[in-house]
């Protein structure tokens, strides 16, 4: 097989406004060395289904039949096809929001000759970030700092990770164009688009192995379209990204691999029809 890589809130939690506040003037050239140093490492070269299959409980009707495909590092994969054939379904297995039927969704690396260089390590659901369809349905916060770290930890932690975190926040906020919103701002308050970049950034802040954005365009104007499509495009240089979308005109650019996925599940690589 040809060389290929691998991936929400897994935290509860703590606020680092204090470290994120208090930063003199001389310390600002180090932490922004610090924060261009945390380059994203994915421990894998790729991510691989095999023969997965999905049928709910209680039902005799598989959403997935069967799937195979494989995404390589810092590759971006767009997934089409027609609402209801099991696009969505795909993306939650991936996340780990539930469990296949059957089959297996792994990462393997590979050496520079495309051959198997260690076992395969199934993928962690810790490290997919998931970006579902109008994600600012599901903010619970009043600000956009409390959005963000959301999921961090409650308890009493020790300096180096605060300090980890906060140089992670500080790149996820400047990484999706959100540095000039004011952290206590209303997440609810945005525009559509920066909702969007707001529900990326909860998802960038843990640096996954694998990004998975279901409809990212859907009720966007055109202009914040655009605006998200740029983002996707760099963040195309850091991380693995697979998408579900119906607009294809728009990421034709930006697209590696391609399935098309057709009713009862079925995924077949195609090129887009565009």
């Amino acid at each position: 097989m040809a060389s290929c890589v691998s991936g929400s809130n897994f935290f509860t939690g703590w606020k680092p406004i204090p470290q994120l506040e208090v930063v003199s003037r001389d310390s600002v050239s180090l932490n922004f060395r610090r924060i261009k140093a945390l380059k994203v490492k994915s421990d894998y070269s790729c991510f691989e289904v095999r023969d997965l299959s999905y049928r709910p409980p209680g039902t005799e009707l598989a959403l997935l039949d069967a799937v195979n495909f494989s995404l390589r590092e810092k590759s971006f994969g767009l997934i089409f096809g027609q609402s209801g054939s099991g696009k969505t379904t795909l993306l939650q297995l991936l996340a780990g929001l539930s469990k296949p039927t059957s089959g297996s969704i792994y990462a393997q690396k590979y050496d520079k000759e495309g051959k198997p260089c260690q076992s395969s390590q199934p993928l962690s659901p810790e490290r997919v970030g998931i970006v579902f369809q109008f994600p600012e349905r599901y903010f619970v916060t009043d600000s956009v700092l409390d959005e963000v770290t959301f999921g961090w930890p409650r308890q009493k932690i020790d300096f180096h990770l605060k300090e980890q975190l906060a140089l992670r926040l500080q790149r996820a906020i400047n990484w999706v164009g959100l540095n000039g919103i004011a952290l206590d701002k209303d997440p609810h308050s945005l525009s559509g688009g920066y909702k969007r970049r707001l529900a990326l950034a909860i998802q960038l802040v843990q640096i996954p192995d694998l990004l998975l954005l279901d409809e990212p365009l859907a009720g966007l104007d055109w202009k914040a379209r655009a605006d998200i499509v740029k983002l996707l495009k760099n963040l195309k240089k850091d991380l693995t990204v697979l998408v579900v979308s119906h607009d294809l005109k728009e990421f034709a650019g930006l697209v590696d691999y391609s399935w098309r996925m057709e009713m009862g599940g079925v995924l077949r690589e195609e090129a887009l029809p565009i």
